[in-house]
């Protein structure tokens, strides 16, 4: 039977804001500035072992898990049937004039403007090959193709979650998680046994080992811990995320153990700790009510989360050219670390904010 030519698409349900991802998305972007920030201490040989060190180690690997809930967030909301309420079509093109727009802009910027302008690189056709091959364009920008990739997929896999509930959306999070996590495992293995095969990752591929976390978003979106398991659960979350900076600090002197539990996001330990975030933060935050103006604040810094992401690099960079003697000492300051770190995110939240309210600078962030 035909629709009739004056029959109208039905409207796709709006969905609810939640206040637990906001919170999560907010606090993992913040999570990212710290690793790119306070990366200058843990990188500095000359104090490693120090106060100073393990002090910059504890912020630095203690915020591991902010790309595994980043995706898991975007799986909570990409995978809800009423995104795909209109069919693929509808929902490529939407996700494509909310990210295409930010997606090509950022990699252009970070290309001409922070290598070559201002780091002065030269980079050739060739090279400008290899960096978007290997989505390098900037040290970041690897994250757009991975959730463009995942943008890709989303249609294929909310059609197949979409009718076996939660059970059948945690057995795939588990499998392919466990899949994944082994598959870098054994790759590391087999190259500490002195035959290497490592498991390169390029443009077209960096999606392919997070989707365990893209679908565990979607398939612990409504758990909520009772007060004791929250308690439980946080517990558990710290201890795991405090054994990743003792590991990472013992590194050099326990290689089997970092070969099978790598300290990155595509390890077991992490992959743990990131579940707890994931699923402490959602359980807290149902319990919060928030006066009116603490969720309009929320609400606005989530927003700008996004564009927080993409442009923090530029500062950092920037730093180091207008500041060179601050800089300087930042790889043995903590002080300093953590200044450099509240005036980024101070820059960055205010371009991103302000961005949002220019009509076409909005597509940007």
């Amino acid at each position: 039977m035909r629709a009739s030519a004056g029959a109208s698409t039905p409207a796709v349900p709006t969905r609810a804001r939640s206040q637990g991802l906001d919170a999560l998305r907010l606090v993992a972007v913040l999570g990212v500035l710290a690793i790119h920030i306070f990366a200058v201490v843990v990188t500095n040989d000359d104090i490693r072992g120090s106060r100073t060190w393990w002090a910059a180690t504890a912020v630095d690997l203690g915020s591991v898990w902010v790309v595994p809930v980043l995706v898991m967030v975007s799986g909570a909301l990409l995978l809800d049937p009423r995104a795909h309420g209109r069919g693929p079509g509808d929902f490529y093109r939407r996700r494509l004039l909310r990210l295409g727009p930010a997606f090509i802009a950022w990699q252009v910027f970070y290309v001409l403007v922070v290598r070559v302008w201002m780091s002065r690189e030269q980079i050739g056709p060739r090279r400008l090959f290899e960096l978007v091959a290997d989505a390098e364009t900037y040290t970041h920008l690897y994250f757009l193709w991975l959730i463009v990739g995942l943008y890709v997929i989303a249609p294929v896999l909310a059609a197949f979650l979409a009718g076996g509930g939660q059970r059948r959306a945690l057995t795939v999070a588990a499998l392919a998680m466990a899949l994944t996590l082994a598959l870098f495992a054994w790759s590391n293995l087999q190259s500490l046994a002195g035959s290497p095969r490592p498991i390169v990752l390029g443009a077209l591929t960096q999606w392919m080992p997070y989707v365990g976390y893209f679908v565990a978003g979607w398939a612990l979106r409504r758990v909520v811990l009772g007060r004791a398991w929250t308690v439980v659960a946080a517990l558990v979350t710290v201890l795991l995320l405090a054994e990743v900076v003792w590991q990472y600090g013992m590194k050099p002197q326990h290689p089997l153990l970092q070969a099978v539990l790598p300290v990155s996001y595509l390890g077991a330990v992490v992959a743990l700790a990131s579940v707890g975030v994931f699923v402490v933060g959602l359980s807290v935050m149902h319990r919060v009510a928030l006066p009116r103006r603490a969720a309009a604040l929320l609400l606005l810094l989530s927003n700008a989360s996004f564009g927080v992401f993409l442009v923090h690099f530029f500062f950092i960079v920037l730093m180091r050219q207008l500041l060179p003697g601050f800089s300087a000492t930042l790889p043995s300051s903590l002080p300093g670390v953590v200044t450099a770190y509240l005036g980024i995110a101070v820059l960055s939240f205010a371009v991103s904010i302000a961005f949002s309210r220019v009509p076409y600078l909005r597509r940007l962030v």
